[in-house]
């Protein structure tokens, strides 16, 4: 069995205004590209569907967040959240930020994707991400 290999880098902290600024492309990734294309409507079933995505920051990692309601008999119209993707803030490079992007696993293993992509390539890489919809 392959042995997975970690890096591990000294990275500079996000500024508050760096972190506003990031967060305020994802969310309009989310609004204007990913909602209207994988989430158009939302459809009851008897399992669990999806019902909103969203985004978060945990640290220098901003998450891409599908929310579900159950459909189940047993505990119908609950929400959970589950994340399907994120960019991780991973180094600088000439005054430029570069991030890994990250696909979560149904194993619950996040996995990177690509590795040291400027915002802009990281958004494409996410746009093309399906979520588990």
């Amino acid at each position: 069995m392959a042995k997975r290999v970690t890096r591990r880098v000294w990275v500079k902290v996000l500024s508050a205004e760096e972190k506003a600024a990031i967060g305020a492309r994802c969310e309009r990734l989310i609004v204007e590209t990913l909602k209207p294309r994988f989430l158009p409507e939302i459809q009851p079933t008897k399992l669990n569907y999806p019902v909103d995505l969203s985004g978060r920051w945990r640290g220098s990692k901003y998450s891409f967040i599908v929310r579900f309601r159950s459909g189940w008999p047993d505990n119908m119209g609950e929400e959970f959240d589950e994340a399907y993707a994120r960019i991780d803030h991973v180094e600088e490079r000439r005054d430029e930020l570069l991030f890994d992007v990250m696909w979560h696993r149904h194993t619950g293993q996040w996995w990177r994707r690509q590795t040291a992509l400027t915002l802009d390539e990281a958004l494409i890489e996410v746009e093309k991400m399906l979520p588990p919809i």
